[in-house]
């Protein structure tokens, strides 16, 4: 087994101006070697029509919390959804990632009551479908980056996924993933500006690649002349809240039924203890609850490039509609395809393993059907998952 193919995403270099998401001097080809984990909740517009969005949402979550609990690197290619999710592995965690996404199905229909799909797809036959996985790092605080991906190949590998090829079967029942480190204890974040705009945009197979990486451009110079770049979460950090939906959903996703009850008591402990020290400002050995509601805002994914544009961002009126002339002329154009969801919040789903350290992340959505809704309006203009570019940005 090749060590240097394993520790692959530590050598990819990292980048500090999101506009170099369009520079393709930022990506490295995955190796051949690795697979794409991916997985996502079927119907879940028919979920969140129902009123079960934060469930999608800790679903989609809990695909990247399980993989890289199972791998034991916190540190693999992944990108967030809202209702799934995808994590490049190489191959020597394989078999533990394997486990942990057939697990994450049987927890997510027993415990959430959804349905999850799930593939395995390696590298080397994206590759024979024509298609690549390019991965650049984009560094969004001094502690924590997030991958982004381009090359058509993650694409291809959701379709595929989606009709059914590479799949996963279901553990035995009562299995349950190591879903260590998943939370939700945040109130949604309301717009300060405007709306929260969850944004898709896709560039067309065989479409104008130039004109495409112009669009994203002038996409993110707009949302970047809004305060913080349109980022919906204030540098002073989310307000906790501790619903008792959110503490059922937490009880579940790290505790087997027998023991919710007691995990139910160590979750409002921690909890109130976290509010208490925030409230008078007093440190717990290293922990500064102040600076760690800091953190959460730096160390958030609200925009990402996954084989195209998504962001969930704070944007006024005048910035959406220069946004939106702007993706429906490239649309006429045969430039791209795009969908987007206005809602008047943003939802924060966090993967924190150790508290004390300041390299935890958290994963932004809309927090009403955000990029899933969007993702369906993209469907519903007419472009199959299948049509989209492999074009690199």
């Amino acid at each position: 087994m090749d060590a240097s193919s394993d520790r692959f995403f530590d050598t990819v270099p990292v980048f500090e101006d999101f506009e170099g998401v369009t520079n393709l001097e930022n990506y490295r080809p995955l190796p051949d070697d690795w697979v794409l984990i991916a997985g996502d909740i079927v119907n879940s517009t028919g979920a969140i029509g129902a009123g079960n969005y934060k469930a999608v949402n800790i679903a989609g979550a809990a695909i990247i919390s399980a993989v890289l609990n199972a791998s034991g690197d916190a540190d693999l290619p992944f990108v967030f959804g809202g209702d799934g999710a995808t994590v490049a592995v190489p191959p020597s965690g394989l078999e533990g990632a394997r486990a942990a996404i057939a697990a994450v199905r049987t927890w997510a229909d027993e415990e959430m009551g959804l349905d999850m799909r799930a593939a395995v797809i390696p590298l080397s036959d994206i590759r024979k479908a024509g298609f690549d996985v390019l991965v650049a790092r984009y560094k969004v605080s001094e502690h924590a980056s997030y991958a982004m991906f381009a090359g058509g190949g993650a694409t291809w590998a959701e379709a595929q996924m989606k009709s059914g090829h590479y799949g996963i079967a279901k553990a035995a029942p009562n299995t349950r993933p190591d879903l260590n480190g998943l939370s939700c204890r945040w109130s949604p974040i309301p717009s300060r500006h405007g709306e929260i705009v969850s944004i898709i945009a896709v560039p067309v197979r065989g479409g104008d690649d130039s004109a495409f990486r112009d669009l994203i451009t002038a996409i993110v110079a707009i949302v970047s002349s809004e305060e913080r770049a349109g980022h919906p979460v204030p540098a002073s950090g989310p307000t906790p809240r501790l619903t008792r939906e959110s503490l059922e959903w937490e009880a579940r996703t790290t505790a087997p039924q027998g023991s919710q009850f007691l995990k139910k008591l160590a979750i409002l402990g921690q909890y109130h203890l976290g509010n208490l020290l925030a409230r008078l400002n007093v440190r717990l050995g290293s922990f500064d609850a102040r600076l760690y509601k800091r953190d959460v805002s730096d160390n958030s994914d609200f925009r990402k490039f996954d084989d195209g544009l998504k962001m969930t961002v704070d944007v006024d009126g005048p910035s959406f509609a220069r946004i939106e002339a702007l993706l429906k002329e490239a649309a006429r154009n045969g430039v791209c395809r795009y969908g987007l969801h206005r809602q008047d919040a943003a939802l924060i789903t966090c993967f924190v393993l150790n508290p004390m350290h300041r390299d935890h992340m958290h994963f932004i959505d809309g927090a009403a059907g955000g990029y899933a809704l969007a993702a369906a309006r993209l469907k519903e203009s007419g472009l199959a998952p299948q049509a989209l570019s492999a074009a690199t940005p």
